[in-house]
Parts: C-alpha cells; structure tokens; sequence
C-alpha cells in the first residue's frame, strides 16, 4: 500500500519561504489545519469512529521506526502508479512490490510479498450516494476474502466488513455527530464460535487548535483518554498526551509527547513514556516529496541495552 505519510505534501507560495528551495510540508502544520481537512473528507459530518483519538495517536506514534526501511514510489498520470517498499529487521530483509491503478470510481491495489504472498483490493466509490465499497483477497489463503462497505453521511458515518468466507467475521463501526463533536462504537462478532470479539465505545471532541478523545476498549476493561494542543501554529508546535487505566488490575500508563517544525522541511518529534522509554524523530524533506526519517528509542531501565536506532527513506521522483 501506498504510505500517505510520504506521498502527500502541500505546497505554498515560495514568498512564503523564500530561504528554502523545498515546497512546505507542514507534517505538523498540517493538523493544525484539522478542520479544513476534515471538511474535505468527510464535509460536515463526523469521522469514522476508527478516527476517534487519531490525531494524538500520529503524534506519539507515527513515522517512528527502529528499522531500515527504504520506499520508492513512482506517479503516473495515466492512472497507475508503483511502491517498491524494504525493510531490514536485524539480518532480515522483508519488502513488497504494490501497484496502484485507478480509473473512473474505481481502484485496484495489488501487493507482491517477498513470501510470494499477493494481496488485492478493488475499491469502487460512489457505488450508492455517499457510498463506497472495497472487496479484498489473498492469495493463496482462499479464507481471506473480506468485503468493505462505508457510508458518510453529515450526521453519521458507518463501516461495516464482513468475511467472506463459511464462518464469516462480522464487524461495524458507527459515529453520530458532527465534524466537531462525534459519538461512537464498534462491535465484532465471530460467527463460527457465536461470540463478540469485540465491543468498544468512545467520543471524540475537535477543534482547530486542539482535540480530545475518550475510548472505552478491551471489551470495557480499558479506557484511554488522550489530548492534542497546538501551542504555536505559526512554528508547527504542538503537545499531546495519553493516558490508559485498566480496570482489571488498576494499572495506569501514560505517554507524552511533541512535535516542531524547525524550518519548511524539517520536523523533530519527542516522546516519553511511564515506562522509562525516550524516543526521538527527525524528519527532512530533502528534495520535494523525499523524505529520510532518522528515530532513535532508549529505555532507561535496561541499562544493558543499547539504543534502538531506524533509518527511514522515501524517494518519489
């Protein structure tokens, strides 16, 4: 799959950097900008209820990699478009080929493992108003076969998926409310052993300079509350927090973290956790929509350890 993260990039007037020959690609600015985004998605309505939290979440978690990860993609203005992904985990070397072809309403992502493993997915949007569909397989697990359904509507926003196969997984998802303050809840249901897999709830509360979530999840053994704040939109600062409590032993963990950006093309992020662990990421656009990504990770109470270090490239020509 294409990595968004990489591919996606504004660009403003040179005026308004006139120092920096790179285009602006404000990762944190960016979501300081939520709500303009969010009209652009999903108009007035509310998210999907996966989206609950997300914005704290990309913060304390996204781009961070302690691997060697290269990406190549290349755009075509004919519609298809090719991502060779590599990935070093110790002295293993993992990677996949994916195509993306799109035409009319419809998508088709092809994906080629080094296991020989290939995963599709058609996506058709617009099938009903508001209403796109996607029908994914593996092969050669002929169980894998999953239908997508989501439908966004200015009040609600709903997700369904069902397997396809005899013993079919059942899931959906559903948020009510608006683009600024949305409810929600998802349910599992496995039809072979006739239980739930799951049940979680949460709200989710947005405005431009900040956002709060509140989920109930594990089947309401856990609740996790996080918070995101833009302390200076003009530099890109912002702050956020979360913080998890599990009922079933009373146990509490808590993660804070940051993200500035130093210039047009550059983002440094920070992260600590109650556990003792201390990361941090340096991201530098290098060239228009190439990015190389640096994250370290250290864990004060393994004094024995050395610290986890990742190398992350993208290139897109």
């Amino acid at each position: 799959m294409i990595n968004l993260t990489f591919d996606v990039s504004w660009k403003l007037p040179y005026s308004l950097c006139p120092s920096f020959p790179c285009p602006l690609r404000p990762v944190v600015l960016a979501e300081s900008l939520y709500s303009s985004l969010h009209c652009s998605r999903y108009g007035n309505g509310p998210a999907p209820f996966s989206d609950i939290g997300k914005r704290a979440k990309d913060l304390l978690t996204k781009d961070y990699t302690y691997d060697h990860k290269f990406t190549f993609s290349v755009p075509s203005s004919t519609g298809m478009g090719l991502t060779a992904t590599g990935v070093k985990r110790d002295q293993i070397f993992v990677g996949d080929i994916s195509t993306l072809y799109k035409s009319g309403n419809t998508t088709v992502d092809v994906k080629v493992d080094t296991y020989s493993n290939v995963c599709t997915k058609v996506t058709l949007n617009d099938i009903l108003p508001s209403t796109k569909a996607a029908f994914s397989f593996d092969i050669p697990d002929h169980k894998s076969g999953k239908l997508d359904v989501q439908y966004l509507h200015n009040h609600a926003a709903i997700n369904s998926s069902i397997g396809l196969n005899p013993a079919p997984l059942l899931e959906v998802a559903a948020a009510l409310g608006n683009k600024d303050l949305f409810i929600g809840g998802e349910i599992g249901f496995d039809t072979a052993s006739a239980s739930f897999t799951k049940h979680n709830g949460g709200i989710g509360f947005n405005k431009t300079d900040f956002s709060v979530a509140l989920i109930l999840m594990d089947k309401g053994q856990t609740l996790k509350a996080s918070y995101i704040h833009t302390v200076n939109p003009l530099n890109g600062t912002e702050v956020a927090a979360e913080m998890t409590h599990r009922f079933s032993n009373y146990e509490n963990s808590f993660t804070i973290g940051s993200s500035h950006t130093v210039d047009p093309c550059t983002t440094i992020k920070t992260r600590f956790s109650d556990n003792g662990k201390v990361a941090m990421l340096c991201q530098r656009e290098w060239r228009p929509k190439s990015l190389i990504t640096v994250s370290a990770e250290y864990d004060s109470k393994a004094v024995n350890a050395a610290p986890k270090l990742g190398l992350a490239l993208a290139l897109k020509p």
